[in-house]
């Protein structure tokens, strides 16, 4: 016993040990999906949304009703963001509310939080009102900043007794760095350093995840092109005293640089009322924590325990604030950081070239890292820490897809929710890789164990009042859960008083979808498919294949979906990674580990030929410990970290891993694993025969489907997109061979087992049918006895048994300007109808006919054809409520409902606000049926709307 009892501590050594080096996804907790909740989501897996104060005008009456209207239509909860952008574009203005912290909007805020907790609703506030973290209180001082400098050439052998010129500044600020000399040669017409304002951090490199690698290398140097060499440079700041130059010059002509730092002039974004000011300094801890104490720590003093309980997530929106490349003590960090001094290098912030071209660019490219690093560990690693006191998270919008001088996964790291953003199709983002930014975060979610993958959901800029759910919303959201979304924040639900009138105050920009939009009644329907992907897609764990490693620069920003940059596609899905992360990586059994247990079977690096020492120092312990790994040979580590004794590390380890062999594509065995490079990560795994994890047969050229594979315990799941506008076939081809196949449908609720499938060599291949931007959950969980092969069918086909070609008698609301009850002879248009109060009616109109049916087979289906505008109706038969349609085909089965005489169809259809507005617009205001801020522009058009059909009843066998 004595001698068990000695071994103990030991054993549980030896057992930690293991866990830590080679984990296992058994570690992670087990999750049984169920199918009642998939059927019915409970409020937990709610969509939630930004929650506009729009210029601070809300009231307490106004925060209840929407807070109320929230939690009835299954909302889990919503984000409080106080901003401005009222006035955008041409919008008219909206009274002005209380300003952002402000005594009365405290009072506003508890308010809410206090409804909030009464519904069960998990809140989560923005910190600031608009965005760039800042405002009114921001001093100089604790605003961004970057470098600045003056130049004065004078000639040496003398002592020099001169003023320097100050620097251009902006707001009266300026604070010296260090005053230097370096040699005056002369030089002329030298090419710049390449794209130096982006190297140098003065600017955002773009708006829309761009490529920044480029940024890594320069032009080719011409001899003679360097001012100074390092040593060259001298520091001549003790000889400067209140900006005088006191100094005994060397021989020689002189460029004498006085450098400081001044503020950037970056202002608060999108702002209410008088909550303007200058952008914070992202880099400082210090002044974050001063703007904490003044603007957040009051906030959530005041709500006691609800902080923590019902206020779960703090917010800041995306960084749009511009460049900044200095901050006080800056040169400090850097030093800590990069292990080198950078004052020497402080002319290549002037536009110097130091040592020579390669030297300058490398130290940009640590001058970058420096404040990518800043900027996560001393602004978001501070606000999650400081939220963590108050038992919270944070969810800021951290991670682009503005590229600002940041790693976008390392900031994420910080991160509760991982907060992306996505839009619906938009003038102002019309393209995919402009307007899908969600992989991002969800490699992020994978990478760093967290659960929540949320994104600024729908967002536009342009149109108002004309968005098709089905066509515009739903394929986005599809899109966007296969690259891991599992939360949806809706943007935009703008709180509007009722004093502001019907459509009332809205935001400029994002799909509009609060209680004042005429189908909010109706949305239940969309929100329920919402939830039930985001109960599936929160409860099952995302598989992938292939890690990629996207470098160690900044700024850094992991790009969309099909961006595809390890190759994976379309068979095989992808993570990405980044430095910090990728240095916890461990081997096993062949495979690529995360320490909290998920797995990959190949490790991709980028193709810019461009690794740090640290990171490749890892390849070459993973290749040791048996890791495949996809990468051609690095040819440099682009900086001057350990310089030069780091590229001549960097050639011995190279040499060792990669050999001599220069062909464009080659293998080979280092260590237990194996070096590939010139191919693709999806080369790479068929001919290693790995199965593809999910494979389209018989797809057309054109088509477009996407999928994601997701765990939850012994159960596996796909989740299948069909980007496309018409009915579309396919067969999929999944690597699951001992399990039945069943169809869980998102958008009724259905579970299906199926018959039709076909199951060899291990893979299972299954026929899928899908209506316009169809989609399904293909889920695996039962045992299958024995192999097979069935020639059923699972899908239904549809032939027409009735045309209702009838009168209708249709109901416009008076209220609305509507007609009453009118006689339509046939489906019209409304906007083709002569009555105005058809042709620009918005709201709901009943349809109501009678029908008689022969030869009854209660097999009967109902198919409205089409439905304009928005895509919504409801329908009725018999009395019978069978419930909301909003996507295509319109169809709904009414077996058992029909009689042979007599039959009532009622249905209800709603249009958008779009075609009121636009009857509205010539009118004076005391005769306008409408009340907005919003400016109808001229070339709005009127949208078709109601039901077109044709109305049939179809016969399903």
């Amino acid at each position: 016993m004595n001698n068990i009892s000695k071994k103990t501590p030991l054993l549980f050594l030896l057992l930690a040990c293991l866990l830590t080096n080679y984990p296992n996804i058994a570690q992670q907790k087990s999750t049984i999906i169920q199918d009642n909740i998939f059927q019915k989501p409970t409020q937990q897996y709610g969509i939630r949304c930004w929650w506009w104060w729009l210029n601070g005008n809300v009231t307490k009456e106004a925060i209840t009703r929407d807070l109320e209207e929230m939690k009835a239509k299954g909302f889990s909860g919503a984000c409080i963001f106080d901003a401005g952008g009222y006035n955008q574009r041409g919008n008219g203005d909206v009274p002005e509310g209380p300003m952002f912290g402000s005594k009365a909007w405290r009072e506003l805020y508890l308010h809410a939080i206090k409804e909030a907790n009464r519904l069960g609703l998990v809140m989560s506030l923005s910190i600031q009102s608009g965005w760039n973290l800042g405002g009114p209180d921001i001093t100089p001082a604790e605003a961004a900043k970057q470098v600045v400098s003056a130049e004065t050439k004078v000639q040496g052998g003398k002592m020099l007794d001169i003023t320097l010129p100050l620097p251009k500044i902006k707001d009266d600020f300026y604070r010296e760095i260090v005053v230097l000399a370096i040699p005056d040669k002369g030089i002329k017409d030298r090419k710049p350093i390449k794209d130096f304002e982006n190297k140098a951090a003065t600017r955002e490199v773009g708006w829309s995840v761009p490529e920044t690698r480029p940024l890594l290398v320069d032009i080719p140097a011409t001899a003679g092109e360097e001012d100074a060499q390092k040593k060259e440079v001298i520091n001549v700041s003790q000889w400067v005293k209140n900006g005088k130059l006191h100094w005994q010059a060397p021989k020689g002509n002189w460029l004498i640089l006085r450098m400081g730092y001044t503020v950037t002039g970056a202002e608060v974004s999108t702002s209410s009322g008088k909550w303007q000011g200058m952008v914070i300094d992202y880099t400082s801890e210090k002044h974050f924590n001063r703007y904490w104490n003044t603007n957040v720590e009051p906030l959530l003093k005041m709500i006691g325990p609800m902080a923590g309980k019902t206020l779960r997530y703090l917010q800041t929106d995306s960084f749009e604030a511009g460049g900044m490349n200095w901050s006080d003590g800056f040169e400090n960090e850097f030093k800590k950081r990069r292990g080198y001094d950078p004052i020497p290098y402080l002319p290549v912030l002037a536009g110097k070239i130091i040592e020579d071209r390669t030297a300058s660019n490398n130290f940009l490219n640590d001058l970058r890292k420096t404040l990518s690093d800043c900027i996560s560990d001393n602004h978001y690693k501070v606000f999650a820490s400081r939220a963590k006191k108050y038992g919270m998270g944070i969810q800021p919008e951290s991670a682009g897809p503005h590229a600002g001088p940041f790693d976008g996964l390392k900031n994420y790291g910080h991160s509760e929710i991982m907060m992306s953003e996505f839009w619906s199709p938009s003038p102002h983002r019309s393209k995919d890789i402009d307007r899908f930014f969600v992989k991002q975060a969800a490699s992020a979610a994978k990478i760093f164990n967290k659960k929540l993958v949320g994104a600024e959901s729908f967002t536009t800029i342009g149109p108002h009042w004309n968005d098709v759910i089905w066509a515009d919303m739903k394929p986005s959201a599809d899109h966007e859960f296969c690259a891991g979304l599992n939360l949806v924040y809706l943007h935009t639900f703008t709180c509007s008083p009722k004093e502001m009138g019907l459509p009332g105050q809205e935001y400029f920009a994002g799909t509009h979808f609060n209680p004042n939009v005429t189908w909010w009644n109706y949305s239940t329907a969309f929100i329920q498919y919402l939830s039930r992907c985001q109960y599936m897609m929160q409860e099952g764990r995302a598989v992938a294949d292939v890690l990629y490693y996207y470098g160690d620069h900044a700024p850094n920003l992991a790009r969309y979906k099909a961006d595809d940059p390890a190759g994976a596609l379309p068979e095989y899905d992808y993570d990405v990674i980044n430095e910090d992360r990728l240095l916890a990586l461990s081997v096993k059994n062949g495979k690529i580990y995360l320490p909290h247990g998920d797995s990959y079977r190949v490790l991709v690096l980028p193709n810019h030929k461009i690794l740090s020492l640290a990171t490749l120092k890892k390849v070459q312990q993973l290749l040791l410990e048996g890791a495949t790994i996809i990468g051609t040979k690095p040819l440099s580590t682009a900086s001057l970290v350990a310089s030069p004794n780091a590229e001549s590390e960097r050639l011995s380890i190279t040499k060792q891993i990669w050999g001599n062999d220069e062909s464009t594509t080659g293998e080979k065995q280092y260590g237990k694993g194996k070096i590939i490079w010139g191919k693709t990560a999806r080369e790479v795994l068929k001919n290693s025969n790995i199965l593809p994890d999910c494979e389209w047969l018989n797809k057309e050229k054109a088509q477009n489907f996407d999928f994601i594979h997701r765990k939850a315990g012994e159960m596996d799941f796909y989740f299948i997109s069909s980007q496309n506008k018409e009915n579309a076939q396919v067969t999929a081809k999944f690597s699951i061979g001992d399990r039945v196949p069943e169809l869980w449908d998102a958008v009724t609720g259905n579970i299906t087992p199926l018959k039709n499938y076909t199951l060899a060599n291990g893979q299972i291949s299954i026929p899928l049918a899908f209506n316009p931007y169809g989609s399904v959950f293909v889920v695996f969980r039962k045992k299958l006895s024995q192999a097979t092969k069935t020639e059923n069918t699972d899908f239904v086909k549809y032939q027409e048994k009735q045309n209702l070609n009838t009168t209708w008698q249709v109901y416009f609301d008076p209220k609305w300007g509507g007609t009453n009850w009118t006689t339509f002879d046939k489906l019209y248009d409304w906007t083709e109808r002569p009555e105005e109060g058809i042709k620009y009616y918005s709201g709901t109109a009943i349809y109501k006919t009678q029908f008689d049916v022969s030869n009854l087979q209660n097999n009967e289906f109902l198919d409205l054809g089409e439905v304009k505008d928005v895509g919504i109706a409801k329908v009725k038969l018999n009395g019978k409520d069978l419930g909301i349609l909003w996507c295509p085909p319109f169809r709904v089965s009414v077996k058992g409902l029909l009689k042979e005489k007599g039959n009532e169809l009622e249905i209800e259809i709603v249009n958008t606000w779009r075609n009121r507005l636009i009857g509205d617009r010539e009118k004076p205001a005391n005769e306008r049926f409408t009340k907005t801020n919003i400016t109808i522009k001229p070339d709005w058009k009127l949208q078709p709307s109601g039901l077109l059909g044709p109305v049939r009843l179809l016969k399903g066998e």
